[in-house]
């Protein structure tokens, strides 16, 4: 009876770690934006951005959506679908690329990408979780940078 009783509690321990609501990934940085291909139908952005973990567990990333919006006005769709292992209370940074419109990034590189602070809006979900526990958690990235593309 001792087994059940001490097994039960073990269970119950590990439910409630693996049950722990991760907290949003805290954004950091942009870096490293550079202009990969570009044609009259469309071009690649690529990009990295830093995050923090601020949960004092590590979690595993599975899924990252996001609307990109430069100066309030709809750029394209990220979608990473790769599983990356994340360390607790730390830095760590995502590649991607953004696939847009041609015609989309020279209206904004007009106002934006020639040396003037460019507002950079990500809305969108992660895919979170450890010990095969998944949770998706929303995102809201909002501020003024100053990207040189050219």
């Amino acid at each position: 009876m001792k087994k059940y009783g001490l097994f039960s509690l073990l269970l119950f321990i590990l439910l409630c770690m693996a049950c722990a609501k991760p907290k949003a990934f805290e954004y950091r940085e942009l870096k490293n934006v550079q202009l990969q291909q570009a044609n009259l139908d469309k071009t690649n952005l690529t990009f990295q951005l830093v995050y923090f973990n601020p949960n004092k567990f590590a979690v595993d990333l599975k899924r990252v959506d996001g609307e990109v919006y430069i100066n309030n006005n709809y750029l394209g769709k990220v979608i990473l679908d790769t599983a990356m292992h994340i360390n607790k209370l730390s830095e760590f940074t995502i590649s991607s690329t953004l696939s847009v419109n041609t015609i989309s990034v020279l209206k904004n590189s007009i106002s934006g990408f020639w040396g003037n602070e460019t507002l950079i809006k990500v809305i969108g979900t992660t895919r979170v979780g450890r010990l095969g526990f998944y949770k998706t958690v929303p995102f809201n990235y909002e501020a003024k940078h100053q990207l040189k593309l050219f």
